[in-house]
């Protein structure tokens, strides 16, 4: 029996993953200390820049500052909005009618902070009113909390709204740097969030290559079976599912069509979803339909995989896209122009890894591009 992983931390181990139900018996996915290290991780952020609020458009940075979700049609259509004061707590403005009477039933930790948003979308003549209405609804948290003057980060905006704000003369920043500097360290209950969500991806993957990948079956049909299957285990929202096999890999078709696969077809799925609680995954991986790979397919893919590795071994504090990028041309992977080019491109942005492992990503299936 191995037994070595006890004593250390459960998000640590990621073959141990958490039931998605809660249980008196096991300590799980305490969503009452995800929400409450979220916040603490957004206003050290705001510390570090100075803000004296954020106001928040983005349905992503709205849930993770109050934990608010009502579906994925409109979290980016700017008719909600959050304020954080700094040194306050955050005030949800949710939609008008049932949205906001919903949001006062399902969120008790925002209890006398939820007002209704005042929507200038699509108002057509109304639309300079409404997003002055919106910004004075803004202002009225700010000037509760004494920041009104303080640099007030925003992270999405459209013309109308900018104007608006800009007629409440406020010290308008982007508070998108601040918002990523919070997401992207992730606390011991949103790791284990991201492992639940990863199973399911895996678990799909896994469908597809033994289950549903036939001669005779159309790429939608994979398509809507990975999105029953992975709705039917909890995750939230599928995004476009794409499936491309035999000649629409190459150019590479992105989106799922009603063509035939063949045998001997290579098969890319590319399958983007968000999981429970709203925690991302997104998951591609190339099959041969119902035949052996060839030997040139073999060695393009020990290419791939080698440069893969090679490049994620130096994912690591201090480096560079430089080298990340660097090593996987050592690898040889510059054989694709395309990928070669990428990769180049890549080495020119020293800022952080993010550019070079996306590389990295692409050149997963780079094999039959």
């Amino acid at each position: 029996m191995d037994t070595s992983f006890i004593g250390k931390p459960h998000q640590w181990d990621p073959r141990r993953v958490y039931s998605q139900t809660g249980a008196d018996w096991q300590q799980r996915v305490d969503f009452e200390r995800l929400r409450a290290a979220r916040l603490q991780r957004l206003r050290d952020q705001m510390n570090a820049r100075d803000l004296g609020a954020l106001v928040l458009f983005a349905g992503a940075n709205i849930r993770y500052a109050t934990g608010s979700y009502q579906g994925n049609w409109k979290y980016n259509i700017n008719i909600r909005y959050a304020v954080v004061p700094n040194g306050g707590d955050p005030v949800l403005f949710e939609t008008a009618g049932s949205d906001l009477q919903c949001a006062k039933i399902d969120l008790p930790w925002m209890e006398g902070r939820i007002r209704p948003a005042i929507t200038w979308q699509w108002a057509e003549g109304a639309v300079p009113y409404m997003a002055e209405r919106m910004a004075q609804s803004v202002v009225e948290v700010l000037d509760a909390h004494g920041v009104r003057k303080e640099k007030i980060g925003i992270d999405n905006l459209d013309m109308q709204a900018l104007q608006a704000f800009q007629k409440q003369e406020l010290n308008i920043v982007d508070g998108w740097p601040a918002m990523s500097a919070a997401r992207v360290v992730k606390t011991p209950d949103e790791i284990e969030l991201l492992k639940q969500a990863s199973s399911i991806g895996d678990a799909a993957m896994w469908r597809i290559k033994y289950e549903w990948l036939k001669p005779g079956v159309h790429e939608r049909e994979i398509e809507a079976k990975v999105h029953e299957f992975m709705l039917e285990r909890g995750c939230e929202i599928i995004y476009d599912i794409i499936v491309a096999s035999g000649g629409n890999t190459s150019p590479y078709r992105r989106w799922a069509t009603d063509k035939i696969i063949r045998q001997g077809d290579l098969v890319i799925v590319d399958i983007n979803a968000v999981g429970p609680s709203g925690y991302f995954i997104d998951f591609v991986r190339c099959f041969k339909c119902a035949a052996k790979m060839t030997p040139k397919e073999v060695d393009l893919y020990r290419e791939v995989y080698d440069s893969m590795y090679a490049g994620l071994d130096k994912l690591r504090p201090g480096n560079t896209t430089a080298d990340v990028a660097a090593a996987p041309l050592a690898w040889g992977a510059c054989a694709r122009p395309a990928m070669r080019d990428f990769l180049i491109a890549a080495r020119t942005d020293r800022r952080s890894c993010a550019l070079a492992l996306l590389a990295l990503l692409i050149l997963r299936d780079s094999a039959i591009f």
